[in-house]
């Protein structure tokens, strides 16, 4: 078997009295795009903070290509790409500048940093925008760019942490489209997003976790069939005969008083049954998605 990109093993953070990080332990393989998904607060991005030596780790381990983030850090760092939440591009810089600075920090010489710019600008279909300076671009544009900027040490890992939040949806279809070109060449990619048709289009594994802890672990397709099956009934303001029912079937199910999830792996017998006898609208049925089992697993309270 080939040693994974990443292995954790019982990883904790901890902030004072705070746990951040509850001793999970995952492993990623070699190129493949792997998520972190959670709620605000659950850790996710603690534990990529870990991960790319940028933030201690309280206990357990991280071994990156193989070595101790703990002990190689600075080695490790050389061969991963990094995309944080925060823009943390020079808005006073120009494009093209941003590169060259930015390189300087992989020890690349300028010449080689402005071949590499060029290329990934093409790549991210920026380089009309090369002599801009940054806070002259879009949102969707700084995101690329940052994208880009990422890559320019042609790194083994790329980590990225919600790289599409606050973008309309044309500019998430051209990151998605850039970042499934990168995974089409092999590039190991790990990912956290709030997007869950994100992670199902991207992941081929993620682990969903809550308060620390790791709750479940798949790929999106596998996860989905696990815990919700493969359709989904939704009626609205259900009546009481229909809940009843709903429990005397043991079907299983999701009661929001003003909404009725049923989960099902034979929708299209079931809704009929329920269509043509406890509603005669307000009742959709649709195919189950990775964000019914992310609300299944993780509730749907608001978390602030």
């Amino acid at each position: 078997m080939n040693e994974p990109i990443v292995e954790a093993q019982d990883l904790k953070k901890a902030f004072g009295a705070i746990v951040a990080v509850d001793g999970i332990s995952f492993r990623m393989e070699k190129g493949e795009c792997f998520g972190i998904l959670g709620p605000n607060g659950a850790g996710k991005t603690s534990t990529i903070r870990m991960i790319y030596g940028m933030s201690p780790i309280t206990a357990g381990t991280i071994r990156v290509f193989g070595r101790d983030i703990s002990l190689h850090w600075r080695n490790i760092r050389e061969r991963i790409g990094v995309c944080q939440q925060e823009n943390n591009l020079d808005p006073d810089l120009s494009v093209a500048m941003n590169f060259e600075i930015f390189a300087g920090y992989f020890n690349i010489p300028a010449g080689e940093a402005r071949r590499r710019g060029k290329e990934l600008l093409d790549f991210m279909a920026l380089a009309h925008r090369s002599e801009a300076r940054v806070n002259e671009l879009s949102g969707g544009m700084m995101r690329r760019l940052m994208l880009a900027r990422a890559l320019i040490n042609n790194p083994d890992l790329l980590i990225l942490d919600e790289p599409t939040t606050g973008l309309d949806p044309q500019s998430r279809h051209q990151v998605w489209e850039r970042l499934g070109s990168l995974k089409a060449k092999g590039l190991t990619i790990l990912l956290t997003t709030h997007y869950m048709d994100e992670a199902a289009r991207l992941c081929d594994r993620l682990i969903i976790v809550d308060r620390g802890k790791i709750l479940v672990e798949g790929s999106p397709l596998e996860l989905i069939r696990r815990y919700v099956g493969d359709e989904v009934i939704e009626v609205a303001d259900p009546a009481m005969e229909l809940s009843d029912y709903v429990v005397s079937q043991g079907l299983a199910h999701e009661n929001l008083g003003h909404r009725l999830v049923i989960y099902s792996q034979a929708g299209n017998a079931l809704f009929r049954k329920i269509a043509g006898t406890y509603c005669t609208e307000g009742c959709i049925l649709r195919m189950a998605t990775l964000e019914d089992v992310f609300l299944k697993l993780t509730g749907r309270d608001l978390r602030e």
